[in-house]
Order: C-alpha cells, then structure tokens, then sequence
C-alpha cells in the first residue's frame, strides 16, 4: 500500500490546531477503565513511522517528494523506530494536557516534561533569519531530520496553551469519539467534530430513543 492510500493520510482535519488534528490521529477513544491511564484508543490510524510520514504529508509538514525522502532515510536508520515512539509519547501527552484543561484541572508534570523535551529539540533547530523589511524564525537541517515533524507539532502545542483562547478547547460529545478541536463559532455552540458524522449519528440516536417512548 502506498503512504497516500493509508488510513492516516486520510483520516479528516477538524481539530483547527496542527496539535490537536495529531491527538486526533486516531478512530477514537473510549473512556478508561479503571485501571488506565488517559483513554483507550480505537483504531489508531498512526502503527508505524510510514503511518507518521503519511500523516505528515496529509497535513501539509511534508511533500510528496520530501516525504518519499524520509521513507528512504527511515529504512536505512534504527532511529526510525524511535522517532516513532516519540511522537505516540508526545501526542498522549498533548491528550492528557487537554484533557486535563477540560477537566479544570491541573496537567500531570510528567505529560509537560514530556511536551518540554519536545521542545527543547526543537527550539535548538530555529535561528534569526534576516530578510527585506524584518525578521523571521526558521527551521535548520529539516532535510534529513526523521523527527522535524515532531518539532512542528509541538510548537503548535506550545502555541496553542501559551496564547489561545483555552476556553474554546472542545471535546466531541459523539459516542466514543474523543476528538478535540478549537471552536472557533461565534456563540461558542460548537459540539462535535464534525456535523455530519457525530453529530448526525447523534440526531439519529435521540430520534429513535423519542420513537421508542411513543
């Protein structure tokens, strides 16, 4: 199967933060038993590093030729594993920052050092870069960087907490769907990921349960 045709380069784009599409990179997710941490993920659409490169692709990080590149790289590396393994750390993290945030609670230490590390990664890839009439931020070495996608997602992260409106962070009331996003509706009414999937099967749900009690 070619890297567009996976299910990760696929899934939709509805979260309104680079951060929050990644947490979403899965089918969904079911509250926790007991004796879980965080959630229990359906169908994690992310299983290997092809999945994370297709992913990537489908967000816009990467082109097809770059993407193509990193696959070739990854297949010549052991790193490739463990970049792997990184980013599943760091998007549970990011999970459970949210999820926390909703929860009106504070964010456990270990998930902020996980996004930290992060982030000091990547803030060692940027430089000052002059240029007409300003400044601007740049990337370094993104070429052959297997992880440069996991600097990007998590400077949205760190974006995202340091100066969005964290009052607007959302969470899917569909029936094991999880999703987050950023309602960014004027009324703040938004509830499900999207309308016609969640909120439609939600539509058809509370219409059957009225037809039943007549």
């Amino acid at each position: 199967m070619k890297l567009n045709e996976r299910p990760a380069a696929m899934i939709k784009l509805v979260g309104g933060r680079l951060c929050l599409d990644f947490v979403n990179s899965v089918g969904g997710r079911r509250l926790a038993l007991p004796s879980e941490k965080g959630s229990a993920v359906r169908e994690d659409k992310l299983n290997d590093y092809g999945d994370l490169l297709a992913w990537s692709q489908h967000v816009g990080l990467l082109t097809e030729g770059e993407m193509q590149k990193l696959l070739r790289e990854s297949r010549q590396q052991a790193e490739a594993a463990a970049v792997f393994a990184r980013a599943m750390e760091l998007r549970e993290a990011i999970y459970r920052i949210c999820k926390a945030l909703l929860n009106k609670s504070l964010p456990r230490q270990s998930d902020l050092e996980r996004l930290n590390q992060e982030l000091i990664m990547a803030y060692g890839r940027v430089r000052l870069a002059a240029r007409e009439d300003n400044f601007v931020w740049e990337w370094m070495d993104t070429k052959n960087s297997l992880d440069r996608m996991l600097w990007l997602i998590a400077d949205s992260a760190a974006e995202f907490l340091t100066t969005g409106d964290l009052t607007r962070l959302r969470e899917c009331g569909g029936e094991d769907c999880g999703w987050l996003f950023e309602d960014t509706s004027k009324n703040r009414s938004r509830q499900w990921c999207d309308m016609r999937d969640c909120g439609n099967l939600a539509k058809v749900r509370r219409f059957r349960t009225r037809s039943r009690r007549v």
